[in-house]
């Protein structure tokens, strides 16, 4: 994330980058991930506090939350489905439309991994510094739009999913990624269902590749089941 102020869209107005890696996308151009992540200060000494998007979103709904490509207002690239605020940050989930300028060669971008950068386009309404480090803490924002960007700012928060055509299973990397960020696990614990139990699960998916059905609670017993037995 970085604070660069927008001069020509208005004053006052900042975009933050953020980053944190693609996984999948639907065939319907259908992709998720965190714009932001609470508590991580980044590259411009600011982080953002918990519910400081929460009144943005009850107001302005996704639909009223645009979807540009890097920022620029004259590319607006999709649409937000669902944006809401977890215990790790402000989690999205949009739809890229294929049949506008810049759709096609974008989606094909995010899934060759080329493009998994997220920016969000705000209005700082209340913050507050830390006079011994520096860093603002921005309390509450006026959030209007969420770019898909080129160079993210913040290395943990970017595209966390975008859902490829086949129903394939998950690589090696990918599985461990979503058992740590989704599942909870530690690395360590993720790491030692994928050395003992992956090859297990993934004989188990159903012929329509439904692979995340309840899946993080019983990730979370097969993992406590195999480190009794060490």
């Amino acid at each position: 994330m970085n604070g660069i102020e927008y001069g020509a869209l208005g004053a006052g107005r900042e975009c933050k980058f953020s980053s944190a890696p693609f996984g999948e996308i639907d065939e319907n151009g259908t992709f998720s991930g965190y714009a932001s992540l609470f508590g991580k200060a980044d590259l411009g000494n600011d982080k953002v506090a918990r519910g400081a998007f929460r009144r943005s979103i009850n107001e302005r709904k996704p639909g009223g939350i645009r979807m540009l490509f890097q920022h620029n207002p004259d590319k607006p690239i999709g649409v937000w489905e669902d944006i809401c605020e977890d215990q790790h940050g402000l989690k999205v989930q949009g739809r890229i439309i294929k049949d506008v300028a810049n759709g096609a060669e974008v989606l094909n971008l995010m899934r060759s991994g080329a493009l998994d950068g997220l920016s969000i386009g705000f209005k700082t309404k209340r913050s507050r510094t830390d006079k011994k480090t520096g860093i603002r803490e921005i309390l509450e924002a006026d959030l209007w739009e969420i770019s898909i960007v080129t160079f993210p700012m913040l290395p943990d928060a970017r595209v966390t999913q975008v859902k490829q055509i086949s129903n394939r299973l998950p690589t090696v990397r990918e599985f461990e990624r979503w058992l740590t960020r989704d599942a909870g696990l530690t690395r360590s614990q993720a790491r030692t269902v994928i050395r003992k139990g992956f090859s297990t699960l993934a004989g188990k998916q159903d012929a329509a590749g439904n692979f995340h059905t309840a899946l993080a609670e019983k990730i979370r017993q097969v993992t406590q089941t195999i480190n009794a037995r060490r």
